[in-house]
C-alpha cells in the first residue's frame, strides 16, 4: 500500500497496471468475455484492483464492463452471434460438457435439446441411446439425428422463426411445447450469471426456453466456464427453475462457490 492506501498498480510478478489492462483486452478480445474472478485469480490482486482495471478500459472503449466482468466491445447484451461463430470456440469444453450430460440420458426417455453449440455437441453423444424421443428447436440439432436414423428413436423439431444462432423460436414454438411432457431437458445459454440466471440476447428465444422449462421434469444446463458472469438482454431462467448445470474444469474457483450458492447441483466435466 502506498501512504494514500491505494494498492500500487502491481501484480504477480511485478506486471504494471498498464501491461495488465493489455492482457486483459487481449483475453476478453480472444474469448468474448472474462470474469471478475478470473481476473483476480490470474493476475493476483484485489477484486476492486481488477474492477477498477475495467472501468478505465470500459471508459476507452477497449471492452464493455458488465455485472461480475466484461465483454469484448462487439458483444453487447444484445449481440447475438452465429452458429457458426461459435461452433469452434471452447471446442474441447463442450466435448466434456457433452459426454458428462449423456449420461443421464436413460433409454426410454422424451428429452428436451435447445438449440446451441454445446447441445449439438450432445446430440451426437446420444446416437447410441436406445428408444430415444428428441425435442429440439434446432435443425441442426435434428439433423445429427435424421443422419442416424434408427427405429426406436423418434425426432421432433418445432418450428418457428430462426434466430441467427439457428434457434427456431416464437409463437409456433412456444404453441407446440405447451402440450408436451418431457423427462429431461437440456439447453445451453448465452449468459450464465449468480444474480441473473441465464439469458439470452433474444427476447423470443428467452420465451421459447421458458416453455422449453415449464414442459420439463428436470431441467440441465450445458454450458462452458466463459459464459459464466456474460449477461444478456433477456433473462430466460432463474436459479429456482433449474436442476443441474453441467460446465467445464476452466470455472474458476470463485464461480464455483457462487454456482454452489444458488442450490443448483454443480458437475464438472474433466
Amino acid at each position: 500500500m502506498n501512504a494514500a492506501g491505494a494498492e500500487p498498480p502491481r501484480g504477480r510478478g511485478g506486471q504494471l497496471a498498464a501491461q495488465r489492462q493489455a492482457t486483459i483486452v487481449a483475453e476478453v478480445n480472444s474469448r468474448g468475455a472474462i470474469t471478475v474472478a478470473e481476473l483476480v485469480d490470474r493476475f493476483g490482486v484485489s477484486d476492486m484492483t481488477i474492477r477498477r482495471d475495467l472501468d478505465a478500459l470500459d471508459s476507452s472503449g477497449l471492452l464493455h464492463k458488465v455485472h461480475g466482468g466484461a465483454t469484448s466491445v462487439g458483444l453487447r447484451s444484445a449481440h447475438e452471434p452465429g452458429f457458426d461463430a461459435k461452433l469452434t470456440q471452447e471446442s474441447a469444453a463442450k466435448q466434456a460438457i457433452a459426454a458428462e450430460a449423456a449420461t443421464r440420458v436413460q433409454p426410454d426417455s422424451a428429452i428436451g435439446i435447445g438449440a446451441g453449440t454445446t447441445t449439438y455437441a450432445l446430440a451426437r453423444q446420444l446416437l447410441r441411446v436406445e428408444n430415444l424421443t428428441v425435442v429440439t428447436n434446432s435443425a441442426r440439432i435434428a439433423d445429427v439425428f435424421h443422419g442416424n436414423s434408427r427405429s426406436d428413436r423418434t425426432v421432433v423439431l418445432i418450428g418457428g422463426i430462426r434466430t441467427p444462432s439457428d434457434a427456431l423460436v416464437g409463437p409456433i414454438a412456444t404453441a407446440a411445447l405447451a402440450s408436451l411432457h418431457l423427462d429431461l431437458l437440456f439447453l445451453g445459454a448465452h449468459g450464465v450469471d449468480a444474480e441473473h440466471g441465464l439469458s439470452t440476447p433474444n427476447l423470443m428465444e428467452a420465451e421459447t426456453n421458458r416453455s422449453f422449462i415449464a414442459a420439463s421434469r428436470e431441467v440441465v444446463v450445458v454450458a462452458d466456464h466463459t459464459k459464466w458472469g456474460t449477461v444478456g438482454l433477456s433473462t430466460f431462467a432463474t436459479w429456482s427453475d433449474l436442476d443441474v448445470i453441467v460446465t467445464d474444469d476452466g470455472l474458476s474457483t470463485a464461480a464455483r462457490k457462487a454456482m454452489r450458492d444458488t442450490g443448483c447441483e454443480l458437475v464438472i466435466a474433466s
